[in-house]
């Protein structure tokens, strides 16, 4: 480079006379050709930029000596390179490193330093001598050899960091904070100088625009039925904006996103009113507004006005569409859909001629859902997604299952004739059709195939959205994790979809509630697209009874999302709202809500009488046509189809139909259940017998140590280095003392490397209520998150640790939707309190404890229900566990056969650590799922009475439902058996030993560790050792009316000799769980030990 600088330098000297023009043009030209080159490589490369800026904080690891040991502590605290350091792709990623780091001394050498400025020097010589064209042509050669060097230094050391930054990626996939995903920050380019100065200069058509951005909506045409007049919106008049002239022209670049067909952008007053009318208040409504990111805002109007021009649909379209809404024949090409929009004026048809009698809660005045459906559908096929989970409730479930789902017809008629969904000899009692589930794969054209799931859903309308929302997002994190290209992210693979009715939108808790799911980092599905049938009534209750907000829609602005109403006689405008919607959420995934306005044509069901209630709007229902029969109107009208192609595809699905009811007489249903994933998995209806979930120690050993290992750098807070870190060590070396929050630890952290996943969630889980926990540590100079226990290697599971937002109702549910997805995957939630479990009763009534019953549907989720009455009163006292024994269904009579059943799910109540370690490994180590309900420990977590061996863990060792009375020496000499269940135990057995020698020898305590199932078997064969026993006690702290008393009474008495009475100890009934007043529940719980150890 020195030697070319001073040949031009040279050059200039020698050269001089009058330029040739020619030979300057072309000289002008190959040096503009160099800057434009160099441009590119130093200003546009995005890849370039952001390597550099990562490769400036790995220096120490691109320049280290290779002892990664050094190289970490040179690094500190910096997450990411732990992250690479900790993996064992890390050799790979630091040989990629030092290669950029070679390619970037290259480039830094003096002669590529130099290409900069040498760009100035040509021209300006170029500039002074341009003449002498020839030698410049030589010299200019020379600099475009040296930055086409350059150029390839630079290529190489972009696609190196390319390379790298996926690396990056996929290692981050598997971090220490797991499950951890925020979608990428998209910054959309301000307005340029030029349109800043524009809006200035037009300040006037700016807030007119704005105007129609903000509040068009307000008049626009949306009502199908008209009941809602349009209003005359002032904020609208251009004169309000000094707009008076309707030719004055205005150039809205930067203003409004509208061109003429030659490009321009200028129009007049009266072409702009024109546009923002018809884009802002014509069939489809917008507010986007309330959206706090300028640039999101930005995006949504510039794509609204920018797309308003597209133009009609093409034939092919409407007729997709019209055969939507009246459906074609089967026989049809794959690029259509087999069941369409006739198909759902036809179906009603038939349903209602074949089946009057049934609550079919049809679609009719809504067709233009099946339109919003199908076209999102076609939309995810095209992009790449391949699974959508669709939540809804009964309204038009049976349309969409038959037109849109492949829902075998004869199948739902099987089921509408009185007969079972499921084959016989399955332990299922079934559900009513309007709650029937699919799972389909749906083939758009050349596009990939689609895979559909829609959930099975309760009356309880709007419970199905959270379990949505887990179901889609566990089966996201599968993909998501399994995905091979570096950059897929959450939303890439699967869209969430929710149907959702007006009344209950507004109306149901549970909505609000999985809405604040939607945007936080360990819930998120990238985006889910919300879908309101709007029907303008929710029962018998109008729109100005059912809600105190002017849409049903406004309750989603909480969550920022935009909205789109749509008037759902226009299907095509239906259609365009959701590619819209789509649109918004490929790019930002976030959520997305559209209200499609339409009418029910019906009562609530087929068989109610609207006009009871609703006179004028039924008046009008009555005496307007169909949706489909409007839309074959439009297309007949516009020589799309021929009255003969309607009349044909109406014909021919009433004939499909026909035949689908004739075959449903020989239907014989099979079975869809634990296919896939769940192939692993039986049918559990009787008792499986302990199961060895015992560890090797020195593996427990191993597991423990690395569950409070953190790297090197990373700061923990002194008191938990003492009272945590230290004593689990401490446990662990000794193999005795072990304590709670250990045994915990070393049962999650065993299943991991067995290569379970485990999700453990709810209200400040991370560190534990009673801070006992810490399964993640938080560095104290960086507040960096560190989850010990996914330092694992290769094979281990991952857990995903998760402090949730303080919801119980969508928490629990959405937890619940994860644990039906995968049986490979241990859900755990845990409340903040026991007590708080019931702000969830819907998704524990309707799902927990009935959905294999209803559905056939196994789940393993696991819930942690802090229980005990410790003086903290009526609201932190109790789990009411007496609740979820009254949902088992395990028999009274546990004699004999009896006593062998596996019930719907199993209630326990632990005392000692090894318990719930064997508990949790249970779960996942038996062939099948069944939920668990721990009502477990909060003042014994850390009681050094309370604590096990590592030998209680070990190989051979199981969960037991009973633990004897070790103490008793003497067990003929027992008059008294107490059985009990909880943290009372340890209150009986230290009050026995304080009572002195022989206490022991007249009462025996013995513990039931498990009430659901029975464990008639194991509690007959303990109260055997007793033989002199003049009766049994059942020993609770909770009231007369509550506990387990209720539950346990009919139970023992079936295996106890008639003759021997079942004594209550306990607190009387009460209405609410605990006293609230501090000395009276200190005398009530030395009244029940005193009484308990009172033997005559």
């Amino acid at each position: 480079m020195d030697v070319l600088g001073t040949r031009l330098e040279a050059l200039e000297r020698r050269v001089g006379g009058a330029a040739d023009r020619t030979g300057a043009e072309g000289l002008a030209a190959q040096v503009a050709h160099i800057e434009r080159r160099l441009s590119k490589i130093l200003a546009d490369n995005a890849a370039l930029a952001l390597g550099l800026e990562k490769y400036e904080k790995l220096r120490d690891v691109i320049e280290g000596d290779g002892d990664m040991e050094l190289q970490r502590r040179l690094l500190g605290v910096d997450a990411k390179v732990e992250l690479i350091l900790l993996n064992e792709d890390a050799p790979a990623v630091l040989s990629d490193l030092r290669t950029i780091h070679d390619l970037q001394s290259r480039i830094n050498q003096p002669e590529y330093a130099a290409v900069a400025g040498l760009l100035p020097q040509v021209c300006g010589l170029e500039q002074r001598h341009g003449g002498q064209a020839a030698e410049f042509r030589q010299v200019v050669a020379e600099v475009s050899s040296l930055v086409d060097r350059y150029h390839a230094e630079t290529e190489a050391l972009s696609e190196m960091f390319i390379r790298w930054d996926q690396a990056l990626t996929a290692i981050e996939r598997r971090d220490v904070a797991y499950g951890y995903r925020v979608p990428k920050k998209l910054e959309d380019p301000d307005y340029s100088p030029e349109q800043l100065q524009n809006r200035q200069q037009s300040a006037r058509l700016v807030c007119l625009v704005n105007a129609f951005r903000s509040i068009g909506h307000r008049a626009t045409d949306l009502d199908p039925l008209k009941l809602q007049s349009r209003q005359a919106i002032p904020e609208l008049d251009p004169a309000r904006y000094g707009i008076v002239d309707p030719h004055e022209r205005f150039d809205v670049n930067g203003i409004l996103s509208i061109a003429a067909d030659d490009g321009s952008t200028t129009a007049t007053a009266a072409e702009i009113f024109e546009a923002l009318s018809a884009i802002y208040c014509g069939h489809v409504a917008f507010e986007f507004e309330h959206i706090p990111e300028m640039a999101e805002k930005k995006w949504f109007a510039d794509y609204v006005e920018s797309t308003s021009r597209e133009g009609e649909l093409d034939a092919a379209k409407k007729r997709r569409f019209h055969e939507l809404l009246a459906r074609r024949s089967p026989a049809a090409p794959k690029h259509t859909l087999t069941i369409t929009l006739a198909a759902a004026a036809v179906f009603d048809n038939f349903m209602q001629k074949k089946f009057g009698q049934v609550k079919r809660y049809g679609l009719e005045g809504a067709e233009s859902a099946i339109v919003a459906l199908d076209e999102l559908f076609s939309l995810c096929s095209s992009t790449g997604i391949s699974e959508a989970v669709v939540g809804m409730p009964h309204r038009g479930r049976l349309n969409i299952l038959i037109d849109l789902l492949k829902y075998p017809a004869r199948a739902l008629f099987h089921k509408l004739q009185g007969n079972a969904e499921f084959p016989g000899g399955l332990p299922a009692s079934g559900d009513v059709v309007s709650h029937i589930s699919s799972s389909s794969s749906l083939s758009y054209g050349s596009e990939g195939a689609l895979k559909v799931t829609m959930l099975p859903n309760p009356s309880h309308l709007e419970a199905v959205n959270p379990v949505a929302m887990g179901y889609g997002r566990a089966k996201q994190m599968y993909l998501y994790d399994h995905n091979t290209d570096p950059g897929c992210a959450l939303g890439d693979r699967l869209v969430g979809v929710q149907l959702h009715g007006d009344a209950a939108f507004t109306g149901q808790g549970v909505v609000m509630e999985t809405l604040g799911l939607s945007n936080l980092p360990h819930f998120s599905l990238g985006g889910t697209i919300h879908i309101i049938v709007n029907n303008q009534i929710g029962f018998t209750t109008p729109m100005t009874n059912a809600r105190s907000t002017h849409y049903t829609s406004d309750v989603g602005k909480m969550v920022n999302a935009p909205v789109i109403h749509v008037n759902g006689d226009y299907p095509e405008e239906v259609a365009r709202a959701i590619r819209i919607a789509f649109e918004y959420r490929k790019l930002y995934r976030k959520d997305v809500i559209i209200d499609l306005i339409t009418f029910r044509r019906w009562g609530h069901n087929e068989l109610d009488e609207p006009s009871l209630t609703q006179p004028r709007m039924y008046d009008i229902i009555r005496a307007r046509e169909s949706i489909p029969h409007l839309y074959e109107r439009r297309v007949l009208a516009d020589n799309v189809i021929s009255e003969a192609d309607a009349e044909a595809t109406r014909a021919s699905f009433a004939s499909h139909l026909e035949g689908e009811l004739a075959a449903s007489k020989e239907y014989v249903p099979q079975a869809r259940e634990l296919k896939g994933k769940w192939a692993g998995m039986v049918v559990s209806t009787g008792a499986t017998g302990q199961m060895d979930t015992g560890v090797a120690v020195d593996t427990l050993r191993e597991v423990g140590e690395r569950s409070v290992a953190v790297g090197p750098g990373f700061k923990v807070h002194p008191r938990l280095v003492k009272r945590h870190i230290q004593p689990r060590l401490k446990q662990l070396a000794e193999g005795t003392g072990v304590d709670w929050s250990t045994a915990e630890s070393l049962a999650l952290g065993s299943l991991l490397r067995e290569g379970y996943n485990i999700r453990l969630c709810g209200q400040d889980v991370g560190r534990g209520t009673f801070s006992q926990r810490h399964a993640m540590f938080v560095c104290q100079d960086t507040e960096n998150v560190c989850v010990p226990l996914n330092s694992g290697g290769d094979g281990h599971g991952k857990i995903e640790v998760v402090n949730s937002n303080l919801s119980e109702l969508a928490v629990l549910g959405f937890e619940y939707g994860v644990s039906i997805q995968s049986p490979t995957t241990l859900p755990i939630w845990e409340a903040q309190f026991g007590d708080f479990n019931n702000t969830a009763q819907v998704i524990i009534d309707t799902y927990i404890a009935s959905g294999e019953t209803k559905w056939l549907l196994q789940s393993g989720l696991v819930m942690l229900l802090p229980h005990g009455y410790d003086g903290a009163g009526p609201d932190h006292s109790s789990s009411r566990m007496e609740r979820f024994l009254q949902l088992c269904d395990t028999p009274m009579d546990v004699s004999g056969n009896n006593s062998v059943q596996n019930p719907n799910m199993h209630v326990a109540v632990p005392t000692t650590p090894a318990q719930i370690f064997h508990l949790l490994r249970r779960q996942m180590v038996r062939p099948y799922r069944k939920p668990l309900v721990v009502a477990g420990p909060k003042t014994i977590l850390r009681l050094a009475a309370a604590t096990s061996t590592l030998s209680e863990m070990g190989p051979g060792t199981s969960f037991r439902p009973v633990l004897p009375d070790d103490h008793v020496t003497s067990p003929d000499k027992v008059r008294r058996v107490v059985l009990v269940s909880g943290k009372l135990y340890y209150d009986l057995a230290k009050a026995r030993i304080e009572q002195g020698e022989g206490a022991g020898d007249r009462v025996a305590l013995v513990r039931v560790e498990e009430l659901c199932p029975f464990p008639s078997r194991e509690l007959a064969s303990e109260l055997a050792r007793f033989p002199n026993a003049a009766e049994v006690v059942w020993c609770q702290e909770e009231t007369m009316n509550a506990g387990a008393f209720s539950f346990v009474q009919p139970r023992l008495q079936s295996i106890l000799p008639s003759a021997m009475p079942i004594h209550y100890i306990g607190r009387g009934p009460l209405a609410a769980p605990a006293t609230g007043v501090a000395s009276v529940y200190k005398a009530e719980q030395a009244d029940i030990i005193r009484r308990a150890l009172t033997c005559a």
